[in-house]
């Protein structure tokens, strides 16, 4: 099974989506373990891009995943992202493999909840868990995939500030920079990481 993380711009910012996949260690007479994971997919959508071409694009890559046995879908739902969330599980039916959609609220509190459909996620923490699995060697990026100069060029520019007021701001450093690349990636690593929407089996460190 694929995993997959959508970050819903607005105005200025891209929309973007990655696909990621998961392998895991099989012994016998044991659980399958986790191994790494792969970034098999991610891509920019241009500015202003309208939220029905994205659906139809996020329809295109899960119909490509059928031959793995369907993909699940992390979808930042803060702000604008809500009503996509809801046109995406309307349109999950028709999308011709089967498609978990799972609804990620982006915070910037210290703790992950889960109530009613939809997960409330620390930025830090999400972007913690990237850091982790790409120091680790556990997440593997291939230059050959599409977008790939932009995502690192993300990765470098993305840092942790000390606000005045003693929170963490994570995002990109930098004027005209984006992170979406990023959310997008970080989204699909949190959700490969679970076998279900809970709480997480993995406690990552904040950056």
């Amino acid at each position: 099974m694929l995993y997959a993380g959508l970050d819903i711009g607005q105005k200025q910012d891209h929309s973007a989506i990655a696909v990621i996949e998961r392998h895991n260690l099989y012994r016998a007479h044991q659980p399958a373990a986790f191994h790494s994971l792969a970034v098999r997919h991610i891509e920019r959508a241009p500015l202003g891009q309208p939220y029905a071409t994205i659906l139809a694009r996020v329809r295109d890559v899960v119909r490509t995943s059928r031959t793995f046995g369907g993909i699940s879908l992390a979808v930042d739902a803060t702000g604008v992202g809500a009503p996509v969330v809801e046109m995406l599980r309307a349109a999950a039916p028709g999308f011709g493999a089967p498609c978990e959609i799972a609804a990620v609220t982006i915070t910037s509190g210290h703790r992950e909840h889960h109530a009613r459909g939809l997960s409330s996620v620390p930025k830090v923490d999400l972007m913690a868990g990237l850091q982790v699995l790409l120091e680790s060697g556990e997440l593997r990026i291939s230059r050959a995939i599409r977008d790939s100069v932009h995502l690192s060029r993300e990765l470098t520019e993305v840092k942790g500030k000390l606000s005045s007021l003693g929170r963490i701001r994570i995002g990109a450093d930098g004027v005209g920079e984006h992170d979406d690349l990023v959310i997008a990636l970080a989204l699909a690593c949190w959700r490969a990481r679970r076998k279900t929407i809970g709480p997480s089996p993995l406690r990552l460190p904040g950056i």
